[in-house]
């Protein structure tokens, strides 16, 4: 038989042994593993929990899905198995939109479970439609489910994890317990002060300001007032400084010589992307009121309050900045 014949053949002997060959098939690892299992997302407000689960050596990809949800008691729970009307991001949110429409415009809503899985990654999310009033929350001992994992190698459970949710706060910092919704104290304090007050002493955040967070309605502002120790108001007006049009990222400002006022869409902020009303790392809105004066030996002193914070819940908030024991001083010395 001649050289290139016997070539062929073996080729086409290969070729069909190729063929029979079983697919390669992925491995589903016994080092796989959650590293948290009791999770504990405050009610309304979207709480993810990421980067919780290690591959080990099992292949990707994999399919994540929850099963068997119920409650501790081991009761059906279709409060977080059937779907729901969330709002989700479309586009995205960069802080230089220039009203609230446009903001809308990047959201839509969707149907989802409350609490669900991202299905090629294991993270969980509860979303922010979640309330008290529909779903357990401690004390009660919550939720108990497990966790499929599977690829064409197979697949693998991770049974009773436990969702046990915390009460809603709709505000950070919180005067409010988490287990009781009860408020702990009337206020919460600003997060950095350098001012005088008209008794010559320094203002501290502690003793002589406090912050407190009132629900005046159902629509979408946000309201910033400052009160005196006899709850006077005191003109925002006389913090000079402060840059009131980009004070927080709101629309049709109003300002008068009791509060100013601003249209917003929530939540504060919007998301955890950094921006210019917001710190650093983005995870907080940030306010700050300034002024200026001459103090003693004339020392020119720039004076500053800074206030971080988080609103959740949808409504007419205000923001009273209470000097309960002496108020700013704004003459020169």
């Amino acid at each position: 038989m001649k050289i290139g014949a016997c070539l062929g053949i073996a080729l086409l002997a290969f070729s069909s042994c190729r063929k029979n060959l079983p697919e390669e098939r992925l491995s589903i690892a016994n080092d796989s593993k959650y590293t948290q299992t009791i999770f504990k997302p405050v009610l309304g407000r979207n709480t993810l929990f990421n980067n919780i689960f290690q591959y080990g050596n099992s292949s990707k990809p994999l399919d994540f899905k929850i099963v068997n949800m119920r409650t501790f008691d081991g009761s059906p729970a279709p409060e977080l198995t059937e779907t729901y009307p969330v709002t989700v991001w479309k586009g995205i949110y960069n802080g230089t939109e220039k009203s609230i429409e446009e903001i809308e415009a990047k959201r839509t809503i969707e149907n989802h479970p409350l609490f669900e899985i991202r299905p090629h990654s294991g993270d969980f999310i509860m979303w922010a439609a979640a309330n008290s009033n529909m779903i357990k929350a401690q004390p009660d001992s919550g939720y108990v489910f497990d966790v499929e994992m599977s690829n064409s190698g197979g697949r693998r459970y991770f049974q009773n994890l436990r969702v046990m949710p915390l009460r809603e706060r709709p505000y950070e910092p919180s005067n409010l317990d988490p287990i009781t919704g009860q408020g702990t104290s009337i206020s919460v304090n600003p997060t950095s002060i350098f001012m005088m007050g008209e008794r010559g002493q320094p203002l501290n955040t502690r003793d002589d300001v406090q912050v407190l967070f009132k629900k005046t309605g159902k629509g979408n502002s946000l309201t910033f007032k400052f009160i005196d120790s006899l709850s006077n108001p005191i003109d925002p007006n006389l913090f000079d400084e402060t840059d009131w049009a980009n004070l927080v990222h709101g629309f049709n400002m109003k300002k008068d010589d009791k509060m100013v006022r601003y249209d917003v869409a929530y939540p504060i902020p919007l998301s955890s992307y950094p921006t210019r009303y917001t710190i650093p790392s983005g995870d907080q809105a940030q306010v700050v009121f300034r002024f200026s004066r001459m103090a003693f030996g004339n020392v020119f002193q720039k004076n500053f309050m800074t206030f971080n914070f988080k609103i959740f819940e949808k409504a007419d908030w205000e923001l009273t900045f209470w000097f309960k024991r002496d108020k700013p001083k704004f003459d020169n010395d």
